[in-house]
């Protein structure tokens, strides 16, 4: 038996990304091509402006790309309709966002239940199924408190819950850290260093190096082109 080959996840192939604002084209992303591997853990750096964001909402069927191609478990992607890329989205992807994106008359087990509501999964499977989510979190006897009363740390493992009850392929954070203080931030990035070691895929979205580190792999962004592809190194 050979060595086992690592399976590409996400590929893109010449990938760009254009605006047009009236008679100005705005040129976000730049012939990018990456592979992106089953179990990697990739942190995408980058200024305000870079074009990590859209990079990010393409690799997350949020958005299209003007040209190019986009390789999602070996299947070309590139030319799916919204309802495609919707079902896709939902199946493949677990999305974490720096605002939280919590529902505030929601308790933190019913905010984790909504993916599979729309998945349509039966109410006593995704309330077992959104308790295991966040009793992984550390959040057993949180579930049925609501955003406001958890604090923001809290808040995002409820985020991190919803967004691995689905079991995605793909775990995509954009800034998970970015509206938390440094020690709920740093608690936040070891969660998705143990998410990893368990075998998740992770691609996060980030300007902080401090954050990038967590990361196997760092790829740098500067004017919607990579400029560096490397592996972290840590000391």
């Amino acid at each position: 038996m050979g060595k086992k080959v690592l399976e590409s996840v996400i590929r893109l192939e010449n990938l760009s990304k254009i605006y047009s604002m009236g008679e100005n084209r705005v040129v976000a992303l730049n012939e990018i091509s990456l592979s992106i591997d089953k179990g990697e853990f990739v942190a995408i750096m980058g200024p305000s402006g870079s074009g990590k964001s859209t990079l990010m909402n393409i690799i997350g069927c949020l958005d299209v790309a003007t040209k190019g191609k986009y390789y999602l478990d070996g299947r070309d992607i590139t030319s799916y309709n919204q309802n495609q890329l919707a079902e896709v989205r939902n199946k493949k992807f677990g999305f974490v966002f720096q605002g939280f994106n919590l529902l505030p008359r929601l308790t933190a087990v019913e905010n984790v239940e909504l993916p599979l509501v729309y998945a349509g999964v039966g109410a006593k499977k995704r309330r077992e199924e959104a308790i295991r989510a966040l009793e992984m979190m550390g959040l057993g006897k949180r579930i049925y408190h609501k955003p406001s009363e958890l604090s923001g740390g809290q808040q995002q493992r409820v985020a991190i819950a919803r967004a691995l009850v689905t079991h995605p392929s793909v775990i995509l954070a954009d800034e998970p850290t970015g509206n938390l203080d440094s020690k709920s931030g740093m608690e936040i990035m070891e969660i998705f260093r143990d998410l990893h070691s368990q075998g998740n895929t992770i691609i996060l979205i980030t300007h902080d190096i401090n954050v990038a580190m967590y990361a196997k792999r760092m790829i740098t962004i500067r004017d919607g082109q990579i400029v560096s592809d490397e592996e972290v190194e840590r000391g």
